[in-house]
């Protein structure tokens, strides 16, 4: 049974599409704490990365406090996923906030060892996925029926806002205070992110059980077929479909497109997906989003077939947006997902899901950049087109074969 304290989610009368969302008090706190604390950590990735070029000169150095925010996910997703179920949900987001915090105040300490710095970056990594996973759990609490699809939905737009105007926002802010000023308003956005989710949210129990606590609940959400293959599911169409992103500035630079082409052709794909799924979650009701699940995601790597041609800018723009518009199939993956998972799981599965994304975003980048060693980039891509298209049609067999109204 979950706990709702707010009694103006209780049911169609609290609004239609998004507004229906915002009208609950928990998720306003929660949402709020979302952009407080994803600002946090793009000013944080930014400084930090400004901070080591600074103190050593090496690019390598500096690439991996970026590279350290991929890194741990498969890590802390396999050996702290219980953690999301194994105690009170609010506490677990208030605490992985204030580690984060910390480690940030650690980093804005003059005369912190460059190895420290990078450590401090790996740690506030590994807490992400907990973290991540606890509050998507949560919103399943707070969220009842559609309205949690909806909920998922708008903290993936502002992931995705956070990549269209994030890193211009913490780049113009270096330029008004030096990278330690900076870090410590990441300490601010932290702290501010944990007071809000400590007030702003009922405090539930945890999910408990044996289940929740056994070393083995991973094991036992793999042995489901249906949890299995919508994992799967949630993870192959995002493995290949960073592989132009992977390639952005060797492409654009061959074909002449420039630094104001590579912002374009980065931004292109954020802005389709923001646009896509608040459409979807604004304008179609549930059935209609589930029912067009199947075909989005089935299609949603096809546009990349236009690079096999070495378009121009305006057309490169034009294929990231509208595999971008796709991303609403997420909508109606989500709600399966989380109809798919046992309770006592959903905190563990959460985090699984997500350390698992990251993982594999991070080895898709790797494994274009490593292809387009032999070949140009814009094969590369134009690959991902055609090898993701069959993997994600033989995922989605997999899928339709493990529920009984074949989706």
């Amino acid at each position: 049974m979950t706990l709702n304290t707010d009694t103006t989610a209780a049911g169609p009368a609290a609004g239609r599409g998004y507004r229906a969302v915002f009208a609950v008090r928990e998720f306003r706190a929660v949402f709020a704490a979302h952009v407080l604390s994803l600002q946090g950590t793009v000013v944080a990735e930014i400084a930090l990365s400004v901070l080591v070029f600074r103190l050593t000169g090496s690019p390598l150095l500096t690439a991996l406090t970026f590279a350290l925010g991929f890194v741990p996910y498969a890590l802390s997703g396999t050996l702290l996923a219980g953690i999301a179920d194994r105690f009170p949900p609010r506490r677990v987001l208030v605490v992985c906030d204030l580690l984060c915090a910390l480690c940030a105040a650690g980093m804005v300490l003059p005369g912190t060892p460059i190895a420290v710095l990078l450590g401090l970056r790996c740690v506030m990594a590994m807490i992400a996925p907990v973290f991540t996973g606890t509050r998507a759990a949560s919103l399943a609490d707070i969220l009842p029926g559609d309205t949690f699809v909806l909920g998922r939905s708008l903290i993936r737009m502002v992931a995705q806002g956070a990549q269209i105007v994030g890193f211009g926002v913490g780049g113009f802010l270096l330029v008004v205070v030096p990278p330690r000023a900076a870090l410590a308003i990441t300490v601010a956005a932290f702290l501010g992110s944990a007071l809000l989710l400590r007030l702003g949210t009922a405090r539930r129990p945890a999910r408990g059980g044996g289940a929740a606590r056994s070393a083995g609940g991973t094991g036992r959400l793999m042995r489901d077929p249906r949890v299995r293959a919508l994992l799967l599911l949630c993870w192959i169409q995002p493995f290949f479909v960073v592989f132009p992103e992977a390639l952005a500035a060797p492409y654009t630079d061959s074909i002449g497109a420039g630094t104001p082409g590579l912002g374009l052709f980065m931004a292109a794909m954020p802005v389709g997906t923001v646009l896509g799924e608040l459409l979807a979650g604004a304008f179609l009701p549930p059935a209609a989003r589930a029912r067009l699940t199947v075909p989005l995601v089935a299609c949603s790597l096809l546009p990349y077939a236009l690079f096999a041609l070495r378009p121009s800018l305006p057309l490169a723009v034009a294929a990231m947006f509208t595999t971008g518009l796709t991303a609403a199939y997420t909508l109606g993956l989500d709600q399966w997902f989380v109809a798919a998972v046992p309770e006592a799981l959903r905190g563990r599965a959460m985090t699984l899901q997500s350390a698992g994304l990251m993982t594999i975003q991070g080895l898709g980048m790797a494994v274009a950049g490593a292809a387009a060693e032999f070949v140009a980039p814009h094969v590369v891509a134009a690959g991902a087109a055609g090898a993701g298209t069959v993997c994600v049609l033989v995922v989605l067999a997999r899928v339709r074969g493990t529920a009984a109204d074949g989706v």
